[in-house]
């Protein structure tokens, strides 16, 4: 995502929920970054060869956490995106946590994982609950930005939302992607 794209939509989450919905902003601008960790890492998979499927352990070594714990957390908290994708997350966490040459930090990449997926959930739930008022104000400040960008970041934006891999609630996703496409 180039750069002029993400200072454009962080001036749009900042400015879009000022005010009474202050409280929003952290979770917008978790979202946006969301964006960008989902386009590094479809660069990082194309650039990675496959890796073998995962092997059914009790815990990882050196954690008492087990492959099932980490599969509930993706499928609870990544409910938004296919049965697939979900498999996809964990497959290649599993694999991560699995590879010997990661024993040193194994359990804070699974602390992280595990404090991500939980503001995904809540960004989403948040989301969800946004007031009328706060979602109109939402999506004219990401009109505004939207026209800011060049076609290219906007294109790529679009199909973020058209696959659905953006926490965002589906009636949400549908009106940001109009929004795109009125451009």
């Amino acid at each position: 995502m180039s750069r002029r794209l993400r200072q454009a939509l962080l001036c749009l989450l900042l400015t879009a929920l000022a005010g009474p919905a202050q409280a929003l902003d952290p979770m917008l601008m978790f979202l946006l970054s969301a964006a960008r960790e989902v386009i590094s890492a479809a660069a990082r998979a194309e650039k990675t060869p496959a890796l073998p499927a995962p092997v059914a352990t009790t815990r990882y070594p050196g954690t008492a956490v087990e492959p099932e714990d980490m599969r509930r957390l993706i499928d609870e908290c990544f409910s938004y995106l296919s049965d697939a994708q979900r498999s996809e997350i964990f497959e290649s966490l599993h694999a991560q946590l699995m590879d010997p040459r990661n024993a040193a930090v194994r359990g804070s990449v699974i602390e992280y994982f595990a404090s991500r997926a939980v503001a995904v959930r809540e960004a989403q739930q948040r989301l969800a609950k946004l007031s009328g008022p706060d979602r109109d104000r939402l999506l004219a400040e990401f009109k505004v930005a939207v026209a800011a960008m060049t076609p290219e970041e906007a294109a790529a934006l679009a199909t973020l939302l058209r696959q659905g891999v953006l926490p965002v609630p589906g009636d949400l996703n549908d009106q940001l992607l109009a929004a795109i496409d009125a451009r």
